[in-house]
Parts: C-alpha cells; sequence; structure tokens
C-alpha cells in the first residue's frame, strides 16, 4: 500500500498532471511521463519523465513541457489552423512557429505563472541546440527567430539567453520586412482566425509569399482547391520557360527536359558511331560473355536490358540518418499536428482492420466429434430419434500464417503537400495496428538524391554523352521502419516524409524490385507488398536520353515478375492516377482523405478467410 510513496518524485507528479488538467481546462486530458520525446495528441500529453532526484533542471522542463501543452489544448484549434496553414515547409515553420508564440502569450496573460515556467523551457532546449554560440543569421533558424519576437512583443518578457542571441540575429530583417504588420500585433493576438491572417501576412512580408498556397478566405471551394493540390500529375509538362541549374527542392525537374533533349540530339551522329563500334566489338569473342555490359549478371532480374549508367552514387539509407534526431522529433510532432483532424477517422479504420484480422486469429470449432464438449445445438435430433448418439464439437486453432506486410511509399515531388502527410499517417497506424495482431511491417520510401540526375548525369556528360546511357540519375531508397523494428522505436522517422526539400523524381521499377528483393529475404510464410503512388515513374533526366517508355516499361516488366513469381502478394493505390493500368491488384482514389480507407480494406480483403469474398473484394477497380 506504501508503494506510491516509495518514489520522491511521485507527489510532483501527480500534482503537476492535476494542474495541466486545470490549465487546459479539461479534467479528462490524460497526462503521463515517459523517457520517450514529449509530445501532444487531442486527448493526451505526454511530458517528459522526472527521475527519483527530481533536478532543478528536470523539474523546470516538466513544468514548462507541461504548461506548454495546456495553453495550446485550451487556446488552440486544430481545424482553424489546418485551414490557414501555408503550403511550403519553411512558411509552415514560421506559422506554427509564430501560432505557438501567439499561444505562449495568451497564456501568459490568463496565468502569469507560465510564463516563467515556459521560459525556463525555451532556455533549456536554446542551450541545448546552442544557440548562444551562433554568430551568423545564416546559421540561425528564421522560423524560430520570427516565434521568439512575437512572444518578446506580445508578452514584453526578455527571453532566455541563447534564444535572445537568435532573436537578435535575425530581428533587424524580420522589422525591416515586416515592421508595418508588426504594429497589428496586439490586435490579432486574441482571435486566432486573425492572428492566422496576421501570420500569414508576415510570411509574405518575409519573402515566403509563395508557399502560402491559396487564400483560405477567398471565395473559392476549399476542397477543391485541396483536390487541385493532390491531383498534381506525376507526368506534368514544364510550365515556364526559366532556364534553372538550381538543385533545390522547389525547383521544378520538368524545366531540364528540353535543354536535355537538345543537347542529346546534337550528339546523334557521334552516339550513332558509338553503338556501331560497339555492336562491332561484341561480334568479336565467340563463347565468351559480351564485353561493353559492366556487370556480369543483368542490373535488373525483371528486364536484362534495363540498365543504369552509374549505381555508385545510389544509396539505401535509415531514414534516421537523413535528418539530425531534434529535426525529426519537430517533423514527426509537425505531422501529428497537422493531421489532428484526421486521426479520429483513421484510427476507426485501424480499430475496424484489427477486429478483422483477430477475429480470424479466433479459435473454430469441429463438430459431429464423438468426445468432446457436449454440442446442445444438435440436441433436437437426439430428441427427434433418441437411438442417435450424442453430438459433441472439439475447439481447435485456426491457421494464421506468419505474415510480413510491406507498404512501400512514392516520395516524388508530386507528393508533396497533403498527399505524403496522408500516406505517412496512415502508414504509422497500419504499422501499428497490425504489430498488435503479430504481423510484421516495413515502410519504405523511394525518391533520388537529386533532380536533374545528380553526380551520374555529370559523369554522363563528362564521359561525352554515351547514347541511350539508361538510367541517368542517382537512387534514394529509404527504409523508414525494418520488419523486425518495433512500431515505437521507428515512429519518429516517418516525420522525414516532412522534410523539404527530400521529395524529388520516382523511379518506380527499381524501387519496386528493391522492395521484392527485401521481402524473399524475410523468413515469413506470407508476404504483402503494397505500393503507394500518385503516377507513373518520371525522371526527366533518364527520359530525354532514352526511349520514352524506358522507365515505365522496366515498371511492367517487374510488376510480371513480381506476380510470374508468386513469392509475394502485391496489391496497389493510386492518389489521384489510374494505376490499375500497371497492377492488377489496384484501387485508385481521387481524395487523399479516402487514403486511409483504401489501404485498410485492401489489407482486410488480403486477409479474408473465405477465397472467394477475398477474390471479391481484391477484383475491384475503383476508377478515380
Amino acid at each position: 500500500m506504501s508503494k506510491p510513496s516509495d518514489n520522491p518524485a511521485d507527489p510532483f507528479k501527480k500534482a503537476l498532471a492535476e494542474a495541466t488538467k486545470v490549465m487546459a481546462d479539461d479534467p479528462e486530458l490524460t497526462v503521463s511521463y515517459s523517457v520517450d520525446p514529449p509530445g501532444q495528441t487531442a486527448d493526451s500529453v505526454r511530458l517528459p519523465q522526472v527521475s527519483r532526484r527530481m533536478s532543478r533542471d528536470e523539474v523546470l522542463l516538466a513544468r514548462g513541457t507541461a504548461d506548454a501543452f495546456a495553453l495550446r489544448h485550451r487556446f488552440h484549434d486544430a481545424a482553424i489552423e489546418a485551414r490557414y496553414m501555408p503550403q511550403g515547409q519553411m512558411a509552415r515553420d514560421l506559422y506554427d512557429a509564430m501560432e505557438t508564440a501567439r499561444i505562449e502569450a495568451v497564456g501568459a496573460r490568463y496565468m502569469p505563472g507560465t510564463a516563467g515556467n515556459i521560459d525556463a523551457k525555451i532556455g533549456g532546449e536554446a542551450r541545448r541546440k546552442g544557440y548562444d554560440q551562433i554568430t551568423k543569421a545564416s546559421d540561425a533558424p528564421l522560423a524560430v527567430a520570427a516565434g521568439y519576437l512575437i512572444r518578446h512583443l506580445a508578452t514584453g518578457r526578455p527571453l532566455p539567453q541563447g534564444a535572445d542571441n537568435v532573436m537578435e540575429l535575425w530581428r533587424g530583417f524580420i522589422e525591416a520586412q515586416a515592421g508595418g504588420r508588426l504594429e497589428g500585433l496586439e490586435a490579432a493576438l486574441g482571435d486566432q482566425k486573425s492572428f492566422a491572417r496576421f501570420a500569414r501576412g508576415i510570411i509574405s512580408d518575409l519573402g515566403y509569399g509563395d508557399q502560402l498556397g491559396d487564400d483560405p478566405d477567398s471565395d473559392e471551394d476549399e476542397e477543391d482547391a485541396a483536390d487541385d493540390g493532390s491531383e498534381e500529375p506525376d507526368e506534368q509538362e514544364s510550365e515556364g520557360e526559366e532556364d534553372s541549374e538550381s538543385d533545390e527542392a522547389e525547383a521544378s525537374p520538368e524545366q531540364s527536359q528540353d535543354a536535355q533533349q537538345d543537347e542529346s540530339q546534337a550528339q546523334v551522329s557521334m552516339d550513332e558511331q558509338t553503338d556501331a563500334e560497339l555492336s562491332e566489338e561484341t561480334e568479336m569473342p565467340e563463347g565468351e560473355a559480351p564485353m561493353e555490359m559492366p556487370p556480369p549478371a543483368p542490373f535488373s532480374d525483371a528486364d536484362p536490358n534495363y540498365t543504369a549508367f552509374r549505381t555508385d552514387f545510389d544509396e539505401e539509407i535509415g531514414a534516421e540518418d537523413l535528418a539530425e534526431p531534434a529535426e525529426l522529433e519537430r517533423l514527426r510532432a509537425y505531422l501529428d499536428q497537422q493531421l489532428e483532424p484526421l486521426k479520429g477517422a483513421v484510427g476507426r479504420l485501424a480499430n475496424k482492420l484489427q477486429r478483422r484480422l483477430q477475429a480470424q486469429q479466433n479459435r473454430s470449432w469441429e463438430f459431429d466429434r464423438e468426445e468432446g464438449i457436449l454440442d446442445a445445438g444438435r440436441l433436437a435430433r437426439v430428441v427427434a430419434n433418441p437411438t442417435t448418439p450424442l453430438s459433441f464439437k472439439v475447439e481447435k486453432d485456426t491457421e494464421f500464417r506468419d505474415t510480413c506486410v510491406t507498404l512501400l511509399l512514392d516520395n516524388s515531388g508530386s507528393m508533396r503537400g497533403r498527399p505524403i502527410s496522408i500516406a505517412a499517417i496512415c502508414a504509422d497506424v497500419l504499422a501499428r495496428t497490425l504489430e498488435r495482431c503479430a504481423v510484421k511491417v516495413e515502410i519504405l520510401g523511394f525518391t533520388t538524391r537529386a533532380w536533374k540526375g545528380g553526380m551520374s548525369r555529370e559523369k554522363w556528360l563528362a564521359e561525352g554523352r554515351p547514347q541511350q546511357p539508361g538510367r541517368l540519375n542517382d537512387l534514394r531508397h529509404i527504409i523508414y521502419k525494418s520488419g523486425d523494428a518495433p512500431w515505437r522505436r521507428t515512429r519518429t522517422n516517418l516525420g522525414l516524409m516532412m522534410k523539404e526539400g527530400l521529395l524529388k523524381e520516382n523511379i518506380d521499377g527499381e524501387a519496386l524490385e528493391w522492395a521484392h528483393r527485401r521481402m524473399l529475404a524475410r523468413r515469413e510464410q506470407r508476404k504483402i507488398l503494397m505500393v503507394i503512388s500518385d503516377g507513373a515513374p518520371v525522371d526527366d533526366s533518364t527520359l530525354s536520353v532514352n526511349p520514352a517508355n524506358y522507365l515505365e516499361k522496366h515498371l511492367r516488366d517487374v510488376i510480371a515478375m513480381v506476380e510470374r513469381r508468386r513469392a509475394v502478394e502485391l496489391l496497389a493505390i493510386g492518389i489521384g492516377h489510374d494505376v490499375t493500368r500497371y497492377y492488377d491488384r489496384a484501387v485508385t482514389i481521387t481524395d487523399v482523405d479516402q487514403l486511409a480507407g483504401a489501404m485498410t480494406e485492401q489489407l482486410a480483403g488480403l486477409f479474408e478467410a473465405d477465397p472467394r469474398k477475398r477474390a471479391r473484394v481484391l477484383g475491384m477497380r475503383k476508377a478515380g
């Protein structure tokens, strides 16, 4: 009975939890403590763990985090935020930082004691990130500085050391660009909608107006605007004539296609001569391996004629190696916050899937046995004919094969915005759900390392532009969650999909073949591979110097190989594009909000016990 008092930190933790509920004005709020990074959902907050030592830093950090979460719970409307949230990553960071500052400033007016606690939290974060050591504005995050400045102006309080350094490095620039608008801060603080418009104005003044997206206050229907953004085709034609050599994430890969085609046409005569010389060389040695192809085995198991100009710049990399842990935590928190309004619907679908899977793992009965449990349902036969022997039933286990599911997510540039956000959160929820049902889950992503071909194209140019070089870009295959890694340890990795500059071009065939090879190496009896994409494979650098159907043909060949071997069950979901022309078992959705339902229904169909019902579910093709 005395166990709760054994830990001297328990009374403090209990008191802080109750204070957090009162401050949030929600007695049903769940407050927990964990060594995992702090986090917040619609009905719970996770605070930093407080050890038995109860050091001053631990206590201050817990108080400041609790106050910040409680104030956001009380003074923040996720639906309003989602409506006014900009599209570009930098604009989103600015918007979120300023909204956080508004919440904390409003909270400090109602509850002055929170200001000191949050100051301690901000100071600890600034020291941990080394903000006090930064000497140049270019090394300091502009979004963080903007949030600090809004908080300073709204509260009149000095910022902790380190935080004030970051603010001062950018303060001159922010006030020069948006000084006039900052005068309206006081009038906008109390109303989230007014402040959202104010923040979007600041973002425009700072030079990021192109990342704001459509005006949410315009007469244009919001749903149509969201659909327009999500259905941006992967195969879109170049919309501008501007010549850009930048490899920035905002650059359009299609802009380089015409120029590359002109360059390749200028080399036709030289390339044809090179081809003729190569063909002569291949005819000389009889009975020996061809000399012109570098690998001893075909580059692709599906198509021996498919090749890549260079593979030494390709990478297979874990998500945790593409961003610092602190950045992954920030991106994951942003992902959770952005999709808060959708979590209820996605969670209900996940629960439905879990019930269907668990129902098939339940026990079943064998009837008309000579011994076991008396079958009451068949006693009527005995009453009708007393000579009929009693019937018994025996409980048996239903065979449920050891299963692994791989989710292969298209990380191309046209998935930017709402599609990639919903794909990430759905993959996360499915991984959690299937893990509860003892189904292993692997989450993979595919894109390229650069626009316009990267190092592979540079080498191709240096070697005289040989004709039809094959794939001419550097692959990036990302492992967000391996099949054996627990979801709890990898959940932050999915936040990487929110990182600006990650999403570039998509070479689906090689990605599918890579995922297939990984699945074949696994020990599970049953293997299911689900591809989520929004169109055909596109890489301008490759397509400008190879046949127009080069990547598409390889994708079809890989799909045919996977389905012919039957070692892996393959299905696909197309977002805004009809992928049924590639995959036999596929569904096309026209709104990314349908993605969660499509994923759960397709997986549930695969696990359907009745083969006829399973075929009926998976045989349906929904055209967009």
